[in-house]
């Protein structure tokens, strides 16, 4: 349902364009970045892209085939806003004008990245400090020792 409703709204602004108006073939082939190995079943979503650069409501989205590709016939010119989305990888996106015929996009999908917390690390910083207090122990000068007094009992 959610393609049928992002390709009603990609076809609502093709046919808002003229038929004079040209046209644009597009190719994607979807890869991995570490290796340039095609990725099965990426989401490529095409989102035209309005004055001003603002995302217009609507948008298609395809699906890679076994040898990373898919493509689409029929584009109108002007600005587009592509996003690949495949689990396991980085989202892409990018904007591109399409001002040619036919134009073949390849998008190299990263690893995800390290996540960041704000817990990492604060167990070394604990051990840091635990280091730094021993060392400050052994270098301090030992109080003097005492004896221990002796207590006689009441009488």
């Amino acid at each position: 349902m959610v393609m049928a409703l992002l390709g009603l709204g990609m076809a609502g602004v093709m046919s808002a364009q003229d038929d004079e108006e040209p046209m644009s073939d597009l190719k994607f082939v979807v890869v991995r970045d570490y290796n340039g190995k095609p990725v099965r079943n990426a989401a490529v979503v095409l989102h035209p892209v309005g004055k001003k650069g603002k995302q217009s409501r609507g948008g298609l989205e395809l699906k890679t085939d076994g040898e990373g590709r898919t493509n689409i016939d029929g584009i109108p010119y002007g600005p587009l806003r592509i996003q690949v989305l495949a689990p396991g990888y980085q989202t892409f996106g990018e904007d591109y004008q399409i001002d040619k015929p036919q134009l073949e996009i390849t998008v190299k999908l990263k690893r995800p990245g390290g996540q960041y917390s704000i817990y990492d690390g604060h167990g070394e910083v604990k051990k840091a400090e635990d280091q730094k207090s021993s060392e400050q122990k052994a270098a301090d000068p030992k109080p003097a020792e005492q004896k221990p007094t002796e207590q006689k009992p009441p009488r």
